[in-house]
């Protein structure tokens, strides 16, 4: 059986955890990596075969397609794992089609079970689990933020520089970087995170001034990022945004729509400030407080910050 891990050297480190409990039965894993590769950071890894996609553009699903075309020019692989996302959706469904081969999408972990690898991923927004199995060869996007990075035990056998021809389905006429902050809520221990209970944008200061205080980054619901604009998308948190696993959740003025919970599902403790009693969230949370943020929010951060005097 051969397996090829694919993309961005972050996600594949992420895909080899993702992988490790299955890695022992498999004859050959190999790695297609995109971006500026380390020789050290691909050691590390210790698959049996490497290939670095040299002037593929590693956010262009077009690059990502054709890079993974040529290496299946070579060889037949029976799985091929990609991380669960929005660019690599499109790359797998294109893929999986240009092979007419299945594919998984939320794959939350992979175990063999009578001799055959069953899959476990998420449906209804996080509702439920299924366990499922396919026939090879097959395309697999396994969801970030559940497994630690893995080496896979393996000895380099050779690493290979590819290049792609560029060959672009739509023509680029003009590049604007999108501006990025710090926000890395997939690594954040405790996230205070703002829904439409907040009235203005610059109200969501006192979300952040709490967030400052607790060592917390900030996260919000759809409506904030994708509607009123008031925060970035690197902030969303949701089954369309970002799935957290925070130790601390704290959700301000959030109803607890079915596409947000699938998000916070994993978090440790998650704790609820709405005034609306009835709020969905409250089903999901462990702790939950009936009060309007405007009021809560100003006591705690005047109470925490009294106990840092």
């Amino acid at each position: 059986m051969r397996i090829l891990l694919v993309g961005r050297v972050s996600e594949v480190k992420m895909l080899a955890g993702f992988i490790s409990p299955i890695s022992k039965g498999i004859e050959t894993i190999d790695i297609l990596a995109f971006g500026n590769v380390e020789d050290g950071e691909i050691q590390g890894l210790s698959p049996d075969n490497v290939y670095i996609a040299l002037n593929a553009d590693p956010w262009h699903p077009d690059d990502i397609v054709e890079s993974i075309a040529l290496v299946l020019n070579s060889y037949r692989y029976d799985y091929i794992f990609l991380p669960s996302s929005r660019l690599y959706k499109e790359v797998g469904a294109r893929i999986a089609q240009k092979l007419n081969a299945p594919a998984i999408t939320e794959a939350t972990s992979a175990a063999i079970e009578n001799g055959r690898i069953v899959f476990t991923r998420s449906l209804l927004a996080g509702k439920a689990i299924s366990k499922e199995t396919v026939d090879t060869p097959a395309v697999i996007l396994a969801m970030p933020g559940r497994y630690g990075e893995a080496s896979l035990g393996r000895r380099i056998k050779n690493i290979s520089r590819i290049s792609i021809s560029g060959r672009r389905s739509i023509e680029v006429l003009e590049k604007k970087a999108k501006q990025r902050g710090s926000v890395r809520l997939e690594d954040a221990e405790i996230i205070v995170s703002v829904g439409r209970g907040f009235k203005s944008k610059e109200d969501l200061s006192l979300a952040f001034k709490l967030a400052e205080l607790i060592g917390a980054q900030v996260g919000c619901s759809r409506p904030i990022a994708a509607d009123l604009k008031w925060l970035s998308e690197e902030h969303w948190v949701g089954l369309s945004g970002k799935k957290v696993k925070p130790k601390l959740y704290i959700a301000l003025g959030i109803s607890g729509q079915p596409q947000h919970l699938a998000g916070i599902m994993d978090s440790k403790i998650i704790v609820a400030v709405n005034k609306d009693p009835n709020a969905p969230i409250f089903k999901y949370a462990d702790y939950g407080i009936v009060e309007d943020l405007y009021q809560f929010v100003p006591k705690l951060i005047e109470r925490i910050a009294g106990g840092k005097k």
